[in-house]
């Protein structure tokens, strides 16, 4: 059993944000080199496009079976799986001689990748309805200042041996799992548990489910589209870098490291005063613009001029603010609409979701590179983005005042 006066030392809050930070730190220390570790046996856009949505169709297929195993057992030993499976995944990774360990390691990485939709529930378990949106922008900062640590260290350690980011990433997973197994304590009350049926478990049933809720059935479509787009992006990124502008992993991870800089101060400190003011669905749709306006920002950007610094991070400080006010206050307008009950079904539900938006968002973001050029997933994704602005302006148009705030 975890130490009793360790547990009580520290707040639940903390617990979390030291979870999540570890967990996106391993994630986010693969994002500068992934597509020079593919490289030994692919070099198209297409193969890494796949190998990306291979985790995301396992944590498909997962993550409804994790979000009710939380709802009826709790959050700490699903959060404690989680990790530990990830952890085994980056050694397997790393020891990979052919290409078909990639993917088996990134689909075991997927079908334990439900930390993130447990620690939102685990969250919304322990804050008032007014207090959730603010939380959840506390999870967006240990996801920032680990968007931060993980692509430095990244881009540090593969100057060392390309291989060592990823056996870093696994050692931090298994401290994680170390750190919850000490100091997490169970968030979930038996009054709010609940026993799943085998529907519960369909993540097409769940997600069909989602949707007959009125009042977030919008917001649902500003997720999928989001999602689409922004993984879609991320997929190609590094690839896209080095190819137009020669840069390696070292030049990547500080372009990752001005994301997470940004997305860190946006979603710890500057979206608890935003949002009392603006409103959580004000907010959304300016940081969808914001992120429109970043991806379409992209494709003007020449590959021979002095100003390609100055507009390359002007284009990721905008797409930075976009995820950092439409992640918390898209979370805070679905989870203020469900109850109690629902929560982790809801989220777990809604990161299912996701995931389908990151199976086929980096599937058509790399056909895109390959077959119409390396610009091409840039500009469709900004009028995608673009899209998601119009569904969530709609569906807030149709609440009350009081309710879209």
């Amino acid at each position: 059993m975890p130490h009793t006066k360790f547990r009580r030392k520290i707040s639940p809050l903390l617990f979390i944000f030291i979870t999540i930070l570890l967990d996106k730190l391993g994630e986010s220390i693969l994002f500068p080199i992934l597509p020079f570790l593919l490289e030994r046996f692919r070099t198209d856009a297409m193969t890494l496009g796949l190998l990306t949505a291979s985790f995301a169709l396992a944590q498909f297929f997962a993550t409804p079976i994790i979000g009710s195993l939380s709802d009826r057992y709790g959050r700490r030993p699903v959060l404690l799986i989680c990790v530990l499976g990830t952890s085994l995944s980056y050694y397997m990774f790393g020891l990979a001689g052919s290409l078909w360990v990639l993917f088996v390691s990134r689909m075991i990485d997927g079908v334990t990748g439900g930390v993130a939709a447990t620690a939102q529930a685990y969250i919304a378990d322990i804050s008032t309805p007014a207090d959730r949106a603010k939380n959840f922008g506390l999870t967006g900062a240990a996801f920032g200042l680990g968007f931060v640590l993980g692509p430095a260290l990244g881009g540090s350690l593969a100057g060392i041996n390309i291989n060592l980011p990823v056996f870093f990433a696994g050692t931090v997973a298994l401290l994680n799992f170390i750190l919850g197994w000490v100091s997490l304590p169970e968030s979930l009350t038996p009054e709010n548990r609940r026993v799943s049926g085998w529907k519960d478990l369909n993540p097409f049933s769940q997600i069909s489910d989602l949707f007959q809720h009125d009042r977030i059935k919008g917001f649902l479509w500003t997720t999928f589209i989001f999602n689409f787009a922004f993984s879609g992006f991320s997929s190609i990124f590094v690839l896209f870098l080095n190819r137009r502008f020669g840069w390696g992993p070292s030049s990547a991870a500080l372009v990752f490291v001005f994301i997470g800089v940004l997305s860190t101060l946006i979603q710890g400190g500057l979206i608890r005063k935003l949002i009392p003011a603006f409103g959580e669905g004000k907010l959304t749709l300016a940081g969808l613009v914001a992120l429109a306006l970043g991806l379409g920002l992209i494709v003007v950007i020449p590959s021979d001029s002095p100003t390609i610094y100055v507009l390359l991070y002007l284009s990721q400080g905008l797409l930075a603010l976009g995820v950092g006010l439409i992640l918390p206050c898209l979370r805070g307008l679905i989870s203020n609409r469900v109850s109690a009950q629902e929560q982790g079904r809801t989220l777990g539900s809604a990161q299912g979701l996701q995931s389908i938006a990151s199976i086929l968002g980096p599937l058509w973001a790399s056909w895109c590179f390959d077959q119409f050029g390396m610009l091409s997933p840039f500009w469709l994704g900004s009028l995608f983005i673009l899209l998601a602005f119009g569904t969530t302006w709609m569906n807030l148009r149709s609440m009350s005042p009081q309710a879209a705030a």
